[in-house]
């Protein structure tokens, strides 16, 4: 899946110097991720059923 023009949103808990952080795009049917610090490296498609069951162990 082509992910080059798709927005990216970076965390609400990036502070203002950037820093560790991932940024996420909504794209048909799954959710993109990848590194803020490397925006031209890898991207990892994951489908939202297991971005939601992902985000629930981590704030569980």
């Amino acid at each position: 899946m082509d992910v080059t023009r798709v927005v990216w949103r970076k965390s609400s808990y990036t502070g203002p110097n950037g820093g560790d952080c991932v940024e996420l795009a909504s794209v048909p049917d799954m959710v993109a991720v990848r590194d803020s610090k490397d925006p031209h490296g890898p991207k990892l498609l994951v489908t939202r059923r297991a971005f939601a069951a992902l985000l629930s162990d981590i704030k569980g």
